[in-house]
């Protein structure tokens, strides 16, 4: 039997990649199913979020730090509140899209439907950073599909999150964790994050004076230093590392948060098999 799923989200000033999102988990869920949360009463509903559950909401304030734990209590009690109504609920950002493995030959919907939730908080997919390879890619044609453009994957803990709540429990900031259980990652399910894609995209959030003032720019530069560092790396088999990765991350956790998964410091960039192409 289908299970009764929603996916949350809250976004300011990210039309494009919400865009992205509403279409994605949309014709996946029926965009009746979306719940997405402008972060301020400033922001304006566009066009098509329309048939969404939307709502701007007072804006959370604070750094990037103080910030994000205000957006996530929020989202948490939200999504609390849609359990009885749905089985399920997904929550990622708007740049954050679950994708089964095409070679399946299922939707997202029926392979989490036959997932076994008996004892289960959440469910997670290994988490992949796409990432602008800088030797051979271009900057992105937004009229385009995603992983049309894009087709390396940095393999992180960091993006391997809680994204599927079977309870009412609340998440950790950014999705990172639950603050309740641990991990269970699961095989064929990955979390595509499209946050490092495009270096123009972050060049020039990096000169966004809203986001400098609320302490974005570290994070920013890092995401440059990143994209930079793994351009350079030899490309691994796909098969073969998520297999361990998975593994890896499901059996190691840091010392000073057991219910993050760990990757023993490894660096590792995957190319996507072809069949992946299209499907953001």
């Amino acid at each position: 039997m289908e299970k009764r799923i929603a996916a949350i989200t809250m976004v300011r000033n990210g039309e494009f990649f919400l865009n992205r999102w509403v279409q994605y988990y949309g014709s996946l869920l029926g965009k009746e199913n979306l719940y997405v949360y402008f972060d301020g009463t400033d922001q304006t509903v566009p066009e098509f979020a329309v048939g969404c559950n939307t709502e701007p909401v007072p804006r959370v304030a604070g750094n990037v730090r103080e910030a994000d734990k205000g957006r996530i209590a929020f989202i948490s009690a939200r999504a609390s509140e849609l359990f009885g109504r749905y089985d399920m609920i997904l929550g990622t950002d708007v740049d954050e899209f679950l994708v089964v493995d095409p070679a399946l030959g299922k939707s997202l919907p029926e392979f989490l439907s036959e997932l076994d939730t008996e004892g289960r908080i959440s469910f997670s997919g290994l988490g992949c950073d796409v990432i602008q390879n800088l030797n051979c890619e271009k900057q992105l044609d937004r009229s385009r599909g995603l992983l049309e453009q894009r087709s390396y994957v940095y393999l992180s803990t960091r993006y391997t999150k809680t994204t599927v709540l079977c309870k009412p429990v609340p998440w950790g900031s950014g999705f990172h964790r639950t603050k309740k259980g641990n991990y269970h990652i699961v095989k064929d399910l990955y979390l595509f994050h499209f946050g490092c894609a495009d270096v123009p995209e972050t060049e020039q959030k990096l000169l966004n004076a809203d986001l400098a003032s609320r302490g974005w720019g570290r994070h920013l530069n890092k995401r440059m230093k990143l994209i930079r560092s793994v351009s350079a790396l030899p490309v691994r088999d796909w098969d073969s590392w998520t297999g361990k990765a998975r593994i890896l991350q499901t059996v190691f956790r840091p010392p000073y948060m057991w219910n993050k998964p760990a990757m023993l410091g490894l660096k590792v960039l995957l190319k996507l098999p072809g069949r992946f192409s299209g499907v953001v």
